[in-house]
């Protein structure tokens, strides 16, 4: 197999995109960042992440994905309590919501369309926080590599918090204006402003903190 022979990538996500291949000739651009669903390998090549996300992976996954539905309930009870019979109701909608969600994301992941989502395996902390290992050669101009080394585990969080904030905005207003009667009309939608509070507080908590949960 012949290829192209240059310098090897500076910095430890810095690598080549395959821009040209016919038969055993694989042609590579300059060092830069890796596309989306790619990641550097050991000789600074960008490759596809084509395995299956490994146990611990999917244990994350779930525990990211329960958050929410733990604290939609957690604030259902905090504010319907013993004064509505709605709180079931409630927590049947939000379950379904977050499991909607959860359904869709993995969806609209690739490979699309199936519930099967590939990945790169994590080797290390740094592969979450690659923007914090972009190098500098002359300490002045910086080559920006920041990719997702450890795709797709930082940014199908996202997606599917943004899935379940849409899907209670569309079913659970009309929900507990149809059932939470026996509460009064600046209590019943409390539980649905506490979501509006804590979903930005866990896009924070995966975007600094997820490599290190």
């Amino acid at each position: 197999m012949a290829v192209d022979i240059q310098p090897a990538c500076l910095g430890l996500y810095c690598g080549k995109t395959l821009l040209f291949k016919n038969g055993s000739t694989e042609i590579y651009g300059e060092c830069g960042v890796c596309p989306r669903g790619q990641r550097t390998n050991a000789q600074k090549y960008c490759q596809p992440c084509t395995e299956s996300p490994e146990l611990y992976d999917w244990l994350y996954l779930g525990f990211m994905a329960m958050l929410p539905l733990v604290l939609h309930w957690f604030f259902i009870e905090w504010y319907s309590g013993k004064k509505s019979s709605s709180a079931l109701f409630q927590h049947i909608t939000a379950l379904f919501e977050c499991s909607m969600a959860a359904i869709i994301t993995l969806l609209v992941s690739d490979p699309i369309g199936v519930l099967h989502i590939r990945s790169c395996r994590v080797l290390m902390l740094s592969d979450w926080y690659t923007m914090l290992y972009n190098p500098s050669p002359d300490y002045i101009t910086t080559v920006h590599c920041t990719h997702e080394a450890v795709y797709p585990l930082y940014t199908i969080v996202f997606i599917y918090y943004a899935f379940c904030l849409v899907l209670m905005m569309l079913l659970r207003p009309l929900l507990v204006k149809k059932i939470a009667c026996g509460l009064g009309k600046s209590d019943r939608f409390k539980s649905i402003y506490a979501a509006l509070y804590f979903f930005p507080i866990l896009t924070v908590l995966q975007a600094v903190g997820g490599g290190l949960l």
